[in-house]
């Protein structure tokens, strides 16, 4: 009954102004994530924005705050749930594997899957990261200008392959690489279209997507055949995984969510850390003062040996540039839950059924948690600053019981490869500004550009 008694009292909820006969369709097209900024700066931390034509008119509630952010992830996470299009749209193209499932069945996936990924566990994956990160650097020259999303991407896929797979790297990595753009695009296209026609009607789109997806699934399925064969218990990932069992009922994953987790864990281990290190290197590379204090730490903590997983905490300024770029470039802008039923989040009341947003995009710029919140400042993330803040404040892995399970293997990965090549590399930005959109993932509209200078251990 207090429950009650609250919503009712909770305020209304502001509207961003849109046309007429489509809300802010257009904008949301065009820019959502500026949208979404617009919106928290003309009208507060919880806003109403409808987009599409009558009939098909879909309301999203935006929660902009370090306390509605706590609220929906964490505080009520049961009552916000992945039950709209867009998660709907991932789970028919990736699988339901532990990003989608729900309910009973993402918490027998949790069981199965977190003994994997412990810290000890993870830590051992640091020489699979260094050997990836030392094949990328063999590859760039002096005075080169290399595209940094790309090549992040393709060191960040590399490595997640090799985890998963051992030796199983090279095709697969072609394969996902071809196939991936083509299903993140079919998905972001549906996940966010106020209608659209069944997936089994031969439209080129359909047939493109289809085709992408059987030889994405074919090549991990063979794999996973050729694993299941095999005698040998390996240590790669995918190994792992075909040999956990739930410590309640004593269940494994059959081939098709052995498929669906591997197929998750590609999506989400690759995507999220390529967008971290591609623009905390273009970063540093536009900021030389902050470059050369890191590059410093590198020198000191590691001299000339292979940065090692006990290096993580010896590198607290490194971890701090991470921080700070995935503060400004999230990799996950947007999170989308579907309220169950009516809640109070931060004072104003969100009905049943709705859509709700948030946007760490927004809300890692929030004028109340973050001085001049465009400027580039590791210093933010000492840790009296991050003491001084709300725990939502910064929240690139999401939170709650919902979090991302590979946050800690994400930070690893990309200490271990940012020291290498600051080590190896000056890097001077070429592109002033990148601009940027919200996919599955954050995008990079544009080059992210970076002039490489080769050091010597002494210069």
């Amino acid at each position: 009954m207090a429950v009650d008694v609250t919503v009712s009292a909770a305020e209304e909820i502001p509207e961003l102004a849109g046309v007429p006969l489509l809300g802010s369709l257009f904008d949301l097209k065009k820019d959502s994530i500026g949208t979404y900024l617009k919106a928290q700066r003309t009208h507060g931390d919880v806003v109403r924005i409808t987009a599409g034509p009558p009939g098909l008119r879909a309301a999203l509630y935006c929660v902009f705050s370090a306390e509605g952010a706590q609220q929906v992830l964490a505080a009520q996470s049961a009552n916000f749930r992945k039950d709209n299009p867009f998660y709907e749209e991932v789970r028919e193209s990736f699988g339901n594997g532990l990003l989608t499932s729900q309910d009973e069945e993402y918490l027998r996936q949790r069981r199965l899957v977190q003994p994997l990924f412990t810290r000890k566990r993870v830590d051992g994956y640091a020489g699979a990261v260094a050997a990836e990160t030392g094949t990328t650097l063999d590859g760039w020259r002096d005075g080169a200008v290399v595209e940094l999303t790309d090549e992040m991407m393709r060191l960040a896929l590399r490595a997640v392959a090799r985890i998963l797979f051992g030796t199983d790297v090279d095709s697969t990595v072609d394969v996902v690489d071809r196939c991936f753009p083509v299903i993140a695009d079919y998905c972001l296209r549906r996940g966010y279209s106020p209608a659209n026609l069944p997936r089994t009607w031969p439209t080129p789109a359909n047939r493109r997507a289809a085709a992408a997806m059987e030889e994405l699934y074919g090549a991990c399925d063979r794999i996973i055949a050729d694993r299941r064969r095999s005698r040998d218990a390996g240590e790669d990932l995918l190994s792992l995984l075909a040999a956990a069992r739930d410590t309640d009922s004593g269940d494994a994953f059959d081939a098709t969510e052995l498929r669906d987790q591997v197929l998750i864990f590609l999506l989400a281990g690759h995507e999220t850390t390529a967008t971290s290190l591609a623009f905390a290197l273009h970063l540093l590379g536009r900021h030389p003062e902050q470059q050369e204090r890191a590059r410093e730490e590198v020198r000191t903590v590691l001299g000339d040996r292979t940065p090692q997983a006990a290096d993580l905490d010896r590198l607290p300024y490194l971890t701090q540039v991470l921080k700070e770029a995935m503060r400004l470039y999230p990799a996950a802008p947007v999170i989308g839950r579907r309220a169950v039923a009516e809640a109070e989040v931060a004072g104003r009341r969100i009905p049943a059924g709705a859509d709700v947003i948030l946007a760490p995009w927004v809300t890692h710029r929030h004028p109340d948690h973050w001085a001049d919140p465009e400027r580039f400042d590791p210093d933010r993330f000492t840790p009296e600053a991050e003491a001084a803040r709300p725990r939502y404040a910064w929240f690139p892995f999401g939170g709650g019981p919902r979090a991302c399970i590979g946050q800690h293997f994400s930070m690893l990965e990309s200490v271990i490869a940012l020291a290498m090549m600051l080590r190896a590399y000056e890097f001077e930005a070429v592109d002033t500004e990148v601009p940027v959109s919200a996919g599955i993932t954050l995008r990079a509209e544009g080059p992210a550009r970076c002039r490489l200078r080769a050091l010597t251990p002494s210069s």
